[in-house]
């Protein structure tokens, strides 16, 4: 009987010993954390954008906090951003090393049907950073106040001219639309001045072409610094550090708020483990002195919002700019 039980116990102890190997067999791939140690950057735009700007300035701040070893770049101009975007879908085999950067521009040039695809499309990953929209007038200005703005614009919509550095429908024409429509204004009777770039636009609002600019908030605070111009009100929730004297839209009295976002998306069907990897990774850089160095020089706000979080934010933006963009004829 004795060395029965032995035999029985020595049985069991190899049965316990193959049940142990296996289970971490099949859970090992569900355990395994990807942690990168490269990254790709596609940029849907030219050198010295906005896209361009923040791919490079997160990619140093990893690289110079030793997150990953290295960051490469590949700027890819076309389309309105549709080159990249259908690139890195059409591509997604190849691309599992790969971040495309991208913003706002991503929902509105969908909406306007300026290319097929969306932000579904992909493997959202996080929101990085926001610059928030700003009111901008000459130094030299009458106004003091947005609501002194907006009290023209009611008596007289033609005597208020604002300028922004893009297209009609663009952003810089959406978000005054938007303010005017929490002031209790026609946005439909705004007179937008489209300019091709940020400083053409500010050019023009110096020289007395318009009178008041719809901007990045970055954009504004190196010339407001310089006392060039006066940032009237900002699209944030709170105050923004860099201009604690600015007030916001909604502490006005005027219920809206908006961010240009800029963010990573993956490409379609990145395996889960992949995708959050890339947001642990973003998530630390954040807790560094190399990123904060980066933000704080380019007048960036934090804004992280990974995965599931950062999809209900753009469905919630996609919906908003879409009926700006209706009721402003833009879309049916």
């Amino acid at each position: 009987m004795k060395a029965f039980s032995k035999d029985k116990l020595a049985g069991l102890s190899v049965l316990s010993v193959c049940l142990i190997m296996l289970a971490l067999i099949f859970a090992g791939p569900a355990l395994a954390e990807f942690t990168p140690q490269e990254v790709h950057f596609l940029i849907p735009g030219g050198a010295g954008g906005g896209w361009d700007g923040t791919a490079r300035g997160v990619g140093k701040a990893l690289v110079d906090a030793g997150i990953i070893k290295h960051a490469s770049y590949e700027n890819m101009s076309g389309g309105g951003g549709g080159k990249a975007l259908n690139y890195l879908i059409s591509t997604a085999r190849r691309q599992q090393g790969t971040l495309m950067v991208n913003s706002t521009p991503i929902i509105i040039r969908s909406l306007q049907g300026v290319f097929p695809q969306s932000f579904r499309d992909t493997t959202p990953i996080a929101a990085v950073i926001a610059d928030y929209a700003a009111f901008v007038v000459p130094e030299k200005s009458k106004y003091k106040s947005w609501k002194a703005v907006m009290d023209d614009f009611k008596k007289d919509p033609m005597s208020v001219k604002i300028a922004g550095g893009s297209v009609k429908g663009s952003m810089d024409h959406l978000v005054p639309a938007m303010a005017i429509e929490a002031a209790g204004g026609d946005p439909l009777k705004l007179v937008y001045v489209p300019y091709d770039a940020g400083g053409k636009a500010m050019a023009g609002l110096l020289s007395g072409d318009t009178q008041v600019l719809s901007t990045g908030f970055s954009e504004a605070l190196g010339l407001s610094r310089q006392g060039e111009v006066r940032i009237l009100a900002v699209t944030s929730e709170k105050r923004l550090p860099q201009a604690p004297e600015v007030p916001t839209l909604m502490e006005l009295g005027y219920d809206v708020s908006f961010a240009n976002w800029r963010g990573f998306f993956g490409p379609p069907k990145l395996p889960q483990d992949k995708a959050k990897g890339y947001q642990a990774m973003l998530a630390k850089m954040y807790k560094t002195p190399e990123w904060e160095k980066i933000r704080t020089q380019r007048g960036w706000q934090n804004l992280y919002k990974p995965g599931d979080e950062f999809v209900q934010f753009l469905e919630n933006q996609e919906k908003a700019i879409g009926g700006m963009m209706k009721k402003l004829g833009f879309l049916r």
